[in-house]
């Protein structure tokens, strides 16, 4: 049965992979990121994209009246935008606190409000039965992010996913977190990524490697399978090990 996927941050890495995956089914899928120009090179046969701010509530509103327009129900809904500042311009300020505030504001409003939004905009457009809500989380909701911002901003999608689960499973409706490790070939760490870093990062792992997009993709398809059909409210750590068990 041909599904309807719908995935933000759809144009590069984890997003990207798990369109490709999810078309290989043979299922429709949009593709939602705030560049055009990068949804419209994603190589995703028979894809459809759209492009928006889903940190704002009139990108998400765009949203569901696109998919109203060429879909009606959503059987998969994956989130996958976000990010934690790096590609971002940073604050003109030399006040600490102003700085302070613009990194929690960016990180809430790039990986909190974008899946927040979104879903409550598709909510009732969920299939029911059936229906899969994917949220992507992070190894750093377990263990911290410098700052704190950003890992702040992906727990805070653990208690939302809870919440939800709780709401939509009477109508059939699952909602899982997939929480990954270190995870190479995206734009995640912009250019910031040294060698040293990545080495310590590999080491952390129990598998001697970085993961991939395809790692991720790969449990986000599964959790959006029929055999995952009495699976909700968990979190799914893809990280080699480096976090060890929750």
């Amino acid at each position: 049965m041909t599904r309807n996927v719908v995935i933000s941050g759809g144009g590069t890495g984890i997003g990207l992979a798990a369109a490709r995956a999810f078309a290989a089914d043979g299922d429709r899928v949009l593709l939602l990121g705030r560049r055009a120009e990068v949804l419209e090179k994603a190589e995703v046969p028979g894809a459809l994209t759209y492009a928006a701010d889903l940190s704002k509530p009139s990108g998400a509103r765009g949203v569901e009246r696109f998919v109203a327009a060429e879909f009606g129900t959503v059987d998969v809904l994956i989130h996958s935008a976000g990010g934690a500042g790096y590609l971002e311009p940073t604050v003109d300020s030399d006040e600490p606190l102003d700085v302070v505030l613009h990194n929690w504001a960016l990180n809430f409003g790039l990986n909190t409000l974008t899946a927040v939004l979104l879903t409550e905009a598709l909510k009732d457009r969920l299939a029911d039965p059936g229906g899969r809500v994917l949220f992507l989380s992070s190894i750093a909701a377990y263990r911290g992010s410098g700052s704190g911002a950003y890992a702040a901003s992906k727990a805070a999608l653990h208690p939302y996913a809870f919440d939800l689960a709780r709401q939509l499973g009477p109508r059939g409706v699952t909602v899982n977190l997939v929480a990954p490790g270190y995870v190479e070939d995206t734009e995640f760490f912009g250019g910031t990524m040294d060698e040293e870093r990545r080495a310590r990062l590999v080491a952390e792992t129990s598998t001697g490697r970085a993961g991939t997009p395809g790692d991720v993709a790969s449990t986000l398809h599964w959790l959006a399978s029929p055999g995952a059909g009495h699976i909700t409210a968990q979190v799914i750590q893809v990280n080699g090990g480096a976090e060890r068990g929750h």
